[in-house]
């Protein structure tokens, strides 16, 4: 599907209307059209022609953007998230989001749900960061989200496909809308354009909170100051150290992310064994849950925890993994503990992880974090050299051959100390002359022999 991206978009006939019931979201009320026709069965593959025949014109939703090879996925659900609510313009069902508990608020979220003048054929969703608010702040919400999709349906009469009808808001906005929840007590911004946005952006929800938002002046840099920079550069190594003395190692990986766990220098300190791994696993539980958000891990997570015999012990361990990964945004499943200490999860995958983002493959080792050692070199050159000799001495031509070979400078190492007398038997051998030189600009697994009679190349 052309939406004009580079890669083509990719719409699963699962994505399609009617929307499926998110069994994240329990649904409260149907606000159905009147004289709406019979809701349509959940369409198959059969039905793709009928519903979208060639070079038809939708309109649908990102819902998670091209990682690696794959092209964007899409909907033709959409979903236009608020504040509090996230607007369904061609879903008719309202419900609240499973994350908030109390049954006292749920029964109030669904009388106010109930109470809310929604069109018809429309649905909202009460988002987690809902809880606890007033009606008013609900019916606001609302208000913003309707005019947007007016304005989104203005663009869809007028436009021409492909159009971009709406995007989400920029990095101050969505910051505002997401994060900024009565728990956060102070936001320092050191761009006075983005500090006076952020204030008139608050002060749209709440004109108490604009004192909350602050000007950074400092002469020291905001990062510097707080300390941003080295937590920045700690998501990027491999290994990550716990309070206690233990760490974690975090590799990624085609198929899946591998988390280790180990004591470190934990090993070392006294007391009851047991205890102390549980100590170690408890601490790697909650720091594996903050790197996955940090890092922005997602599909198939593997946590290899030290082995407890106790059943007690991994239970603790996978309910304080748990709760650790309860806040995150991202939609997870973890499963228990398995006898050999290894936790499987996964994790809604929407973008490219951070890592992904910030590095590519090292152009030397082409992503494999290893490359040969001079010693296996050493010996795929001797075989290639024995190779070419033999061909050239086979022609009984009475000529005497000279070969010359440009190598890194540390084969080539290799080759003058422990190698020279597998060399020096081969020139007697066969009667050639061997002559290497050392090319610093070589990579390391590259060779190149030159035929010195004749000009010849061979790799």
């Amino acid at each position: 599907m052309d939406i004009g991206y580079s890669k083509n978009a990719f719409l699963h006939y699962w994505d399609m209307l009617p929307a499926a019931a998110d069994s994240s979201v329990e649904v409260v009320r149907v606000n159905k059209r009147k004289n709406a026709p019979p809701r349509p069965t959940e369409p198959t593959v059969k039905d793709i022609p009928g519903l979208y025949p060639p070079g038809s014109e939708i309109v649908i939703q990102v819902t998670k953007g091209p990682i690696g090879t794959k092209g964007p996925r899409t909907t033709t659900n959409l979903a236009l998230p608020g504040r509090y609510l996230v607007l369904m313009p061609f879903s008719d069902q309202c419900g609240i989001s499973r994350k908030i508990e109390d049954p006292k608020e749920r029964a109030r979220l669904k009388q106010m749900i109930n109470e809310l003048t929604i069109p018809e054929g429309m649905g909202v969703i009460v988002r987690t960061a809902g809880e606890g608010k007033k009606t008013r702040y609900f019916i606001r919400d609302l208000h913003i989200m309707l005019k947007k999709w007016e304005e989104i349906q203005r663009k869809m009469q007028n436009d021409r496909a492909p159009s971009c009808l709406y995007q989400e808001p920029n990095l101050v906005e969505r910051t505002v809308r997401d994060f900024l929840t009565e728990e956060v007590d102070r936001v320092l911004i050191d761009d006075e354009e983005g500090h006076r946005t952020t204030q008139d952006l608050v002060g749209q929800i709440s004109k108490r909170s604009r004192s909350k938002i602050a000007l950074y002046k400092d002469a020291i840099p905001i990062f510097e100051r707080f300390n941003i920079e080295r937590q920045i550069e700690q998501t990027f190594q491999r290994k990550v150290a716990l309070p206690s003395g233990g760490e974690i190692i975090i590799d990624e990986t085609e198929a899946l992310i591998a988390i280790d766990v180990n004591t470190g220098s934990h090993k070392n300190r006294g007391g009851d064994e047991k205890n102390v791994i549980y100590a170690v696993n408890l601490e790697a539980a909650v720091e594996a849950a903050r790197q996955i958000r940090l890092r922005n891990l997602g599909g198939l997570i593997i946590l290899d925890f030290i082995d407890m015999k106790e059943r007690r012990h991994r239970n603790g361990v996978y309910d304080k993994m748990v709760e650790a990964m309860s806040t995150d945004k991202a939609k997870n499943h973890i499963l228990p503990i398995s006898q050999l200490g290894i936790l499987q999860m996964t994790r809604q995958r929407q973008q490219e992880s951070l890592s992904s983002n910030l590095y590519t493959d090292c152009p030397y080792c082409r992503g494999r974090g290893i490359v040969k050692s001079a010693t296996t070199m050493s010996v795929e050159l001797q075989r290639r050299l024995s190779s070419i000799v033999r061909r050239l001495t086979s022609r009984n031509d009475g000529k005497e051959y000279s070969l010359r070979v440009m190598v890194h400078p540390g084969i080539l190492e290799r080759l003058r100390s422990e190698d020279a007398d597998l060399l020096v038997r081969m020139e007697k051998l066969f009667g050639v002359k061997l002559a290497f030189r050392a090319d610093p600009a070589y990579h390391v697994e590259n060779y190149k022999i030159i035929n010195a009679v004749t000009g010849e190349e061979y790799r």
